[in-house]
């Protein structure tokens, strides 16, 4: 995948655009990281409060959509963890759904398939492509070195050729 350059936002511009702009990345990585639900939900909310609290902080040059999908990260960690703690009640359930962006609305064989690979591979495919990150910055996330990152991402998209690949197709 070419290199991107993101461009640089202003700190000055209102914290309203950022979350407009870069919003659906941060959905889209937090719910590939924990699942479509209210998990992913609430990673994305806490994505944005810890973010407006920095906001004033944040140095000029940030690359935003990254320091977004990193905090995203610790978030979506933090809701894990949260989760772990607590009983989820399963037998009430929301009377309608949102579709729009979410894993399994539309491409549903897609995103079980990301959801049963390897923890490093889903890491990596959603850090890197879904979020932005430089295999240099997925590494520093997830651990390890960008060498073995780039290696769990192609790992991944292999396995996904393989699994999504139509019958008697060429792999």
């Amino acid at each position: 995948m070419p290199r991107r350059d993101y461009p640089v936002m202003s700190m000055q511009q209102p914290f309203e655009h950022t979350v407009t702009e870069h919003g659906p990345t941060v959905a889209r990585v937090v719910r590939a990281v924990l699942g479509p639900g209210p998990d992913a939900d609430d990673a994305w909310s806490e994505t944005f409060l810890a973010a407006l609290r920095a906001w004033p902080d944040l140095p000029e040059d940030t690359n935003v959509q990254a320091w977004l999908v990193r905090v995203a990260h610790r978030k979506a960690i933090d809701v894990t963890r949260g989760a772990a703690r607590r009983a989820v009640p399963t037998d009430t359930l929301p009377e309608r759904r949102a579709t729009t962006g979410l894993p399994g609305s539309g491409e549903p064989d897609l995103w079980a398939a990301v959801a049963a690979l390897p923890e490093r591979q889903r890491l990596s495919l959603a850090y890197h492509y879904l979020g932005g990150l430089r295999h240099t910055e997925t590494a520093e996330l997830i651990g390890g070195t960008p060498a073995a990152v780039r290696r769990a991402a192609a790992d991944g998209l292999r396995t996904l050729r393989q699994t999504l690949a139509p019958e008697g197709a060429s792999r």
